[in-house]
Parts: structure tokens; sequence; C-alpha cells
């Protein structure tokens, strides 16, 4: 056997070992998992973190999960904890604190500190008699699995299950509050993700730039009106400025016999497709895609009807969405 098919036998071996825990993990969750979720929700304050070794990166992690997306938290080194950090944790917290072992001797000042003060104590190792498991509110015991290191000393499977728990956690946190991807976008402003979850209001041109003619409009005026915009595009309105259609370069084409000597009601398309103000961005090129054109007039469906601002493809493009 190669090198390469030996590492692939191995890389194989690790992922069907990690993923028979985590089906069992799924197996094994019952009464302590919605208990779990109840003491969060029941929380005035955060949901403080600890674990120390790898339970603690894998802590870090979930706390940072549980803050993004919609549930306060905040982890809190237990070695730290016991120099002072312990101030963090109030009675208005509830404490979810990560072992394996259940036994971790850093944990213990942490653990004194939720009894003294009764803070909620949600407890997850793998051992059912250990230490945190018997003094935690809510106990979450981890199945038996093995360890992908094949020695069963190195953290692997066991790690994977913390994780996931924290995960399913979070999700049923968030299903439970009806966290949107607009609230998602608040907690993650930048990067392509946060430009994935603008809104249109954030990248549309806003009314002053805006190419409208009126439906009278002789196309020479019109076609000043498109060019001097940039956009490609003109939008008609009624009298009341009312959209009620739109003209492109198809359109154009489409009247070229004759065109100077029409009106924009004679050229343009009529209810053109439009896009509301706070439609994700996203939303918004994939009409463009779909419709195959370049440009949406933003307007309220619950306004009036005026034109708010125009969004170009371009935006799209300047901002990361697509």
């Amino acid at each position: 056997m190669t090198d390469a098919h030996a590492y692939l036998d191995t890389a194989r071996r690790v992922v069907a070992i990690e993923a028979a825990g985590l089906a069992a993990l799924g197996d094994s969750l019952g009464d302590s998992f919605v208990r779990a979720v109840e003491a969060i929700l029941s929380a005035r304050g955060r949901v403080i973190v600890s674990g120390m070794g790898k339970s603690g990166h894998v802590g870090r992690k979930i706390a940072a999960t549980l803050a993004s997306t919609g549930t306060p938290a905040q982890f809190v080194h237990p070695a730290e904890a016991s120099h002072g950090d312990l101030g963090m944790v109030t009675e208005a917290d509830v404490a979810l604190v990560l072992s394996n072992s259940g036994e971790t001797p850093e944990l213990s000042d942490i653990i004194a500190h939720t009894r003294r003060f009764g803070i909620p104590l949600i407890g997850v190792a793998a051992r059912a008699g250990s230490t945190l498991l018997r003094q935690a509110d809510v106990a979450i015991l981890l199945p038996a699995a093995e360890e992908a290191c094949g020695t069963g000393i190195v953290p692997t499977t066991s790690t994977t299950m913390t994780l996931a728990l924290g995960d399913a956690l979070a999700v049923a946190l968030m299903e439970h509050r009806r966290f949107t991807p607009e609230h998602f976008r608040a907690f993650h402003p930048g990067g392509r993700l946060g430009a994935r979850l603008s809104r249109v209001a954030d990248l549309m041109h806003g009314p002053d730039e805006l190419p409208l003619v009126a439906l009278d409009t002789p196309m020479p005026e019109v076609l000043i009106a498109i060019t001097r915009r940039g956009f490609g595009v003109a939008g008609v309105t009624d009298a009341a400025g009312r959209l009620v259609g739109v003209i492109t370069d198809g359109d154009l084409r489409r009247h070229m016999d004759g065109l100077l000597g029409h009106a924009a009601a004679a050229v343009m398309t009529r209810a053109p497709r439009t896009i509301a103000p706070d439609a994700l961005a996203e939303a918004a090129v994939a009409v463009m895609n779909e419709r195959k054109i370049t440009c949406l007039f933003v307007v309220d469906p619950d306004g009036d009807g005026r034109a708010e601002g125009i969004l170009h493809i371009h935006d799209c493009l300047r901002a990361g969405v697509v």
C-alpha cells in the first residue's frame, strides 16, 4: 500500500469513528438537553462557557456560536476564573461547563462559585459519576464512544461530540427565538457573510439619483435622462409619481423604427419588476439573474408606489454580494 492510500484509509477511519460518535450522541439526547435549553432561556444574563484544554477550545467556539445567534454568551477560562475572573459570573447568568472526564481540577473554583451563588450549572461530561455531573443542575452525559486516535488518549470523537452538542443548543435556542437572517446580519456586518445579508436599502442609490421621466416625456429627453444617470434605464412615472414602467436598452431596440418620434409611454415596459428596500441584496441579485437585467427599481410594497431608489448589479458586486 502506498503512503497516499494509507493516509486516505486513516482519514476515512477517523471520519467514520467520529460519525458513529455523533450518531450515538443524537440517540442519547433527551430530557437533560431540553432542561439545558430551558435553563438558558430562563437566564436573565449570559451563558458563561468554561472548559480546560481541548474542552476550552471547543467552549470558545460554542460561546461564539451562541453569541452570534442571539444568545449572549462569554467564554471564561477556568484558570483565570480562579484569579479574579469569577467576578464575571453573576447570579443572572447560567454556566455551561465542559469536561470529558468531569474531574478537571481547574474547574473546581468555577463549579464552587455556581453552587455558592445559586447560578444554574449545565455540566457536560462523559463520566456519569463525575464531580461535574454530580454537582450540575442539568447533567448532559456524552455517550461512550471510541476516540478516533486509536489509542484512546487523544481527544477526537469526544471533542467532536461536544462541539456538535453546542451547535445543537445554539440552533434550538435560535429557532425558539425565531432568529432571522436579518438578525444574523446584525452580528455579522463584516466579510462575505455580512455582504450576502445586506439589505437592498444598504446598497441602493437614493431618490436624488433616480432616472425618472413622465409618461408623456419625448424619447429624445428620455435618452438624455438615461445617459445622464448612467444606469442604462429610465423609470416612467404617472401623474401621481407612481412607477408604472421602465425603459431599457431592449425597449429601445424594439422601438428603433421611429423611436425619436415616440413618448415614453409608447416605448416602456409596463408593470416592471421591483424590489422592496428591506429585501436582502442577495434576493435582488437572484431576480436580476432570473430576468437577465442589470437594474431594479426599489419600491416599498406598503408605500404609495413611488420609487425610493435603484439598485444596479455593480453595486452588489462592489459589496461582495456576488
